[in-house]
């Protein structure tokens, strides 16, 4: 289950990124979406049409997703907020995983970085149209066909980024699996404006509370985070920053590579190899 409030002013859009933002979570453990219910709150004076835009919108993804909307709960809030509870299946032998890293294996990023981030900037007004464009259509785009070829390919580790920021998810795998990963910083897939917006410090609070969290685990030495002095602050922020309905972060055996991009482009989606897993309890950024 998930839920959030707007972050979009389109109704109808707002509902399809927190619906296909619900899903994601079913994705990443290599299912397919069966059925989801409504979870939303609003204010007693929220426009009627505008509601129903929202319920709209997240139908017509989870109908996207091959799934049905059946029935949910509706509360009064100050704020809207709207999401789903989905209900999946996946072969019990197909499962994905957290703790499915091994040394060797390459790293794969199925979407771009920077939604946060481009929200915020839209959020302050300070956002190009077409920077938001991108964002939202990044956002409603489901994991539904990256999940597919990856469970084709019969790879166990696995993980959606969403709130936790990139660095956040890639450290859930880490501490699950027991082995570090190396990202290379320049590889990494960025939306565009992303990098700009964090070069004039556009930041969200999630980012803090993020960073806060894995340096907290590196103090503890589990697992050690090294960012390269190379790598551009900027940059390095973006990898921490709260994303919503980001892609797949995954790993493949490095002999499987190519077979990675032929499986992904059949389904017409975009994929990148964003670095290695390697045998220490580190997340390396260089």
């Amino acid at each position: 289950m998930d839920f959030f409030p707007p972050v979009v002013d389109d109704p109808y859009l707002y509902g399809m990124v927190a619906a296909a933002n619900s899903m994601s979570d079913v994705y990443a453990m290599g299912g397919r979406v069966l059925l989801a219910l409504n979870v939303a709150g609003f204010p007693r004076d929220f426009p009627r049409e505008a509601m129903a835009r929202i319920f709209q919108g997240g139908a017509d993804k989870v109908a996207e997703a091959g799934g049905v909307v059946a029935g949910g709960h509706t509360v009064t809030d100050k704020e809207p907020k709207y999401g789903l509870a989905v209900t999946g299946l996946v072969h019990p032998d197909r499962i994905m995983i957290k703790g499915g890293l091994d040394p060797g294996h390459r790293l794969f990023l199925s979407k771009p970085l920077g939604t946060g981030i481009i929200i915020t900037a839209g959020k302050g007004s300070v956002a190009q149209a077409a920077h938001l464009d991108a964002a939202i259509e990044s956002m409603i785009r489901l994991n539904r066909g990256a999940a597919e070829a990856i469970s084709e390919l019969g790879i166990r580790g696995c993980t959606d980024v969403t709130g936790f920021g990139f660095l956040g998810h890639a450290s859930e795998m880490v501490l699950a699996s027991r082995y570090g990963i190396r990202v290379r910083a320049a590889s990494v897939p960025l939306l565009p404006g992303a990098l700009p917006y964090a070069e004039q410090g556009l930041f969200a609070g999630g980012l803090g509370r993020n960073r806060k969290y894995l340096t907290g685990l590196a103090e503890r030495g589990a697992p050690a985070l090294r960012i390269a002095p190379s790598v551009p602050a900027a940059l390095a922020e973006l990898l921490f920053d709260s994303e919503t309905s980001g892609g797949l972060l995954f790993s493949a055996p490095a002999e499987s590579a190519a077979e990675v991009f032929s499986r992904f482009a059949a389904k017409g989606e975009a994929v990148w190899e964003i670095g290695e897993v390697i045998p220490a309890l580190a997340i390396e950024v260089v």
